[in-house]
């Protein structure tokens, strides 16, 4: 590439390049604060939550329930298990989705699975392999809230509650810090004992406690919001994973353009060089040949 202008035009496509991948970097990084801070203020409630849940389980230790495991401790369950598939919209996030989707392949090699779809990325990639899966919701994974939360939760305790599925599970990108990620299937129902009566530092509770209208009533409630909690901090975690990993993913692209432009520079330089010591050649040489032909005259003209 030695001419000067297609040297110059590739570097002003590389600039170009370079300022949409920074804007990308710095959208990414305000996005990934804001649904970080929507986290942090939501977060007490849920664990208040999982916390009265887990309670009633330690006071009423032999309650039946759909949301507990057998009184056996049986872990493998009939029927098929439920997953909730989060992923991206799109790519540009490194191996951000890949990552999602491998876990998947892996949980439904052991399992009859019916998947529930977040995320368009994900929507696509099942059906270019002709994998079905039970329900997308159509909401965009660049805009996690409480209220498309609640929504996913509800179809999926439906399932749970007309024993379409026997397990319940959510497979996302859960940031372990701001360079480590890592694919989590996170069991959300049913409880086992071994999660729930354990010890704990909880004064200890001299009066029954009193369900009104009843206990089945209470637990639903508390656990359609423990799912939502959890459903929600799971979206918005696989959130701050994308941002994330494109930032990341934004910051090579912008350290790989500045050293094409610094080999550009170098070519570009050396053109540049190579021209001018052409230019001068030339200016030599006619000047040269000029003087050559202004004495050839002045000894023609003494004679």
């Amino acid at each position: 590439m030695s001419d000067i202008r297609e040297i110059r035009t590739h570097m002003e496509s590389v600039r170009d390049t370079e300022k949409v991948t920074k804007a990308m970097h710095m959208i990414a990084a305000t996005k990934m604060r804001k649904a970080k801070a929507e986290l942090e203020s939501s977060r007490p409630y849920f664990a208040a939550v999982t916390t009265e849940v887990k309670r009633i389980f330690r006071v009423e230790s032999k309650i039946e329930s759909p949301y507990y495991y057998p009184v056996t401790g049986e872990r493998v369950l009939p029927g098929a298990y439920g997953y909730l598939v989060i992923t991206a919209d799109k790519g540009l996030a490194g191996n951000y989705n890949t990552a999602v989707l491998k876990e998947v392949e892996k949980q439904m090699a052991d399992h009859e699975s019916r998947l529930y779809v977040m995320g368009e990325y994900g929507r696509r990639y099942f059906t270019s392999k002709g994998i079905p899966f039970v329900e997308d919701f159509r909401f965009t994974a660049a805009n996690p809230t409480l209220q498309r939360a609640r929504v996913i939760a509800s179809r999926l305790l439906r399932d749970f509650r007309n024993k379409e599925i026997s397990k319940m599970f959510v497979i996302y990108t859960d940031l372990k810090s701001s360079v480590a990620q890592q694919a989590n299937c996170f069991r959300i129902l049913p409880f086992h004992r071994g999660d729930v009566l354990v010890d704990t530092e909880e004064k200890a509770i001299k009066k029954p406690f009193i369900f009104y209208p009843s206990l089945e009533v209470v637990l639903d409630n508390m656990v359609n919001s423990y799912v939502a909690g959890y459903i929600y901090s799971a979206i918005v975690d696989s959130f701050c994973c994308e941002q994330t990993s494109r930032m990341n993913a934004m910051e090579e692209a912008n350290s790989n353009a500045e050293d094409i432009l610094f080999e550009l520079r170098q070519q570009y330089n050396h053109a540049r060089q190579g021209k001018i010591t052409k230019e001068i050649t030339e200016i030599s040489s006619g000047a040269k040949a000029l003087a050559r032909k202004n004495s050839e005259r002045e000894r023609k003209a003494d004679r």
